[in-house]
């Protein structure tokens, strides 16, 4: 049984004609009559009754009936849908992300995204840097947001930021007076800083610029992010972060920008061989999205 042979018998059911139908098919009469009638030898018993003028259904031919409708109905359908997931418009994309995207624009990032692509499911999934990029290779998420350049030859990323780094004070910390900090004046001071394992790449970038400054921090404690900025208000130490931070609105907390505004590098990261439609369309959607937000400010 053909499809095509499905599709005629649907025309001659709603025509009630074979003549009507045949011109609705764009084909001659005799070539349809054999194609019905070469289903219903296939299938075992008479569709129509063409004893009358009218073509009438047969009662078996009135099940048959309700039964492909839905068939064919179902496969336009799938037909349709597959061929939205061929472009991106539907699909599935589990997102990573470090916990400071939460205070620098990933919800409107997603809401964004979501109006233009309201098929595509997105899963967002809270990871450290180094967490991302193994989930990525297992399979566990399929584009992550870290910072730091990426050396991983399995793995393909792009720039889409360049976040200014900022130092956190205690409110009412000595340098917290000045409005913009070299970072020699932390020499001494101790730190408070996430452990290197969970983004190895921002972390020796925060080590390189100390050293340049002329000291190595000296690191009191180790948390994740989020946490840092309580401990620092804590009055625990000082901590180097990027300066989308700033809206978290923590209170108890000074920051200010470093002198040279260095900056950390935001980056889209997805394994080298994934070409999913529905990623394709979320990787390019963040990245022009970055740049229209770096043109507009």
């Amino acid at each position: 049984m053909e499809l095509r042979h499905l599709r005629y018998f649907l025309t001659v059911a709603e025509e009630k004609h074979f003549g009507r139908a045949a011109r609705r098919l764009r084909m001659t009469q005799p070539p349809l009559s054999r194609q019905i009638q070469e289903l219903e030898a296939e299938l075992g018993f008479e569709l129509f009754d063409r004893a009358r003028r009218q073509v009438e259904l047969t009662p078996a031919g009135v099940v048959f009936l309700g039964r492909i409708r839905g068939v064919l109905d179902g496969l336009d359908q799938a037909v349709h849908e597959a061929r939205r997931a061929s472009v991106g418009e539907i699909g599935r994309v589990a997102v990573g992300y470090i916990s400071s995207l939460a205070y620098s624009g990933i919800t409107d990032l997603l809401r964004a995204f979501h109006e233009q692509f309201p098929k595509v499911e997105i899963a967002l999934r809270e990871m450290s840097p180094q967490a991302q990029l193994d989930a990525i290779k297992e399979g566990w998420i399929d584009v992550g947001l870290v910072r730091g350049l990426v050396d991983d030859a399995s793995l393909a990323s792009a720039c889409v930021a360049r976040d200014p780094l900022v130092v956190v004070l205690p409110a009412g910390h000595r340098l917290a007076e000045q409005k913009r900090i070299p970072l020699k004046l932390l020499a001494g001071e101790p730190f408070v800083i996430f452990p290197r394992q969970r983004g190895p790449s921002f972390f020796d970038q925060i080590m390189a610029l100390c050293r340049t400054a002329g000291f190595t921090p000296r690191i009191v404690q180790e948390a994740p992010q989020l946490d840092i900025l309580s401990l620092v208000a804590a009055g625990f130490g000082v901590a180097i972060m990027p300066g989308s931070i700033r809206r978290a609105g923590r209170k108890g907390l000074a920051i200010r920008p470093i002198v040279g505004a260095p900056r950390a590098t935001l980056y889209i990261v997805w394994r080298a061989d994934d070409t999913a439609p529905a990623l394709r369309e979320f990787i390019g959607f963040v990245r022009s999205t970055f740049v229209k937000k770096k043109k507009a400010d």
